[in-house]
């Protein structure tokens, strides 16, 4: 691949560390942010610095140039406890579709999660077989069609399990609290996998493809959380018999591990809990 500019809609959690990676590699990188006060830490660290946000519509100083870049990174949460998400995230990529026809883009990368699914083992092709179990995966399944089946550009779509470390600790989640459903698998991810993975499917050029990405081990609940409390020295969850909340589902990475090649860093979120 030799294109050598980069838009990354969602210069967050995950976003900024991949962008700072990106130009340390010597890629143009056009960042945005919805927060004003972000914008001098992304020029400081070698960024092209927007103020973008989805109200649904796009809004925002420079739009237009954000999408005359040869790849678009789309990475933004579509708010769970949005009451209206989605009929927010359609009208959202409503709106960022038509920018991605008239701009530059040649490919797309998409993150979505891994909330399209309902319950069970769960591989690429099963999210169109079942429900998902919440409005926001609903919303995502539906805005991954949109960008799949436009024909301006090549779309790849990464659905993301739980993100975990650094900042993002998973031992503060539960801390204290009663746990649902702790015999539950957990389908988590390091942000260094994430970011990882992005960098492969760029260099790879991985188009038009749908990927999980998760990590291999799926460790219960229970063990998680009070693993990830005890490493942080906080108190753990409360663990108590109850009627299970949700189902089980265990996500599968076959096609991640096989066709891209990609080896996790952090395969198993027990050796690792933070």
């Amino acid at each position: 691949m030799t294109s050598t500019t980069i838009s990354i809609l969602g210069c967050g959690y995950v976003g900024h560390p991949l962008a700072k990676l990106l130009v340390n590699q010597g890629w143009r990188v056009r960042g945005a942010t919805t927060q004003k006060q972000k914008l001098s830490t992304l020029l400081a660290d070698g960024i092209e610095p927007y103020l973008l946000k989805l109200t649904p519509s796009l809004i925002g100083h420079g739009k237009r140039d954000f999408f005359d870049s040869d790849v678009m990174v789309i990475n933004f949460p579509p708010g769970r406890k949005r009451p209206n998400v989605i009929e927010f995230l359609g009208d959202a990529m409503d709106s960022l579709l038509g920018y991605l026809s008239q701009g530059d883009v040649k490919k797309v990368i998409f993150i979505s999660s891994t909330s399209v699914y309902a319950s069970g083992h769960v591989q690429e092709s099963d999210a169109g077989n079942q429900i998902p179990g919440s409005a926001s995966g609903v919303a995502l399944l539906k805005a991954e069609n949109t960008l799949l089946e436009a024909s301006a550009f090549e779309t790849t779509i990464l659905r993301f399990a739980g993100l975990y470390g650094y900042e993002r600790s998973p031992g503060k989640f539960w801390s204290g609290r009663v746990l649902c459903d702790p015999h539950n698998a957990v389908n988590m991810l390091h942000r260094d996998d994430a970011v990882g993975v992005v960098l492969e499917i760029i260099y790879q050029n991985y188009f038009e493809e749908v990927f999980n990405v998760c990590a291999e081990q799926h460790p219960s609940r229970a063990e998680f959380y009070l693993k990830a409390a005890l490493n942080q020295g906080i108190p753990p969850p409360l663990i108590q018999e109850s009627e299970p909340k949700n189902k089980n589902k265990i996500v599968l990475t076959d096609k991640l591990r096989t066709l891209v090649g990609y080896r996790f860093k952090y395969p198993d979120p027990l050796s690792n809990a933070p």
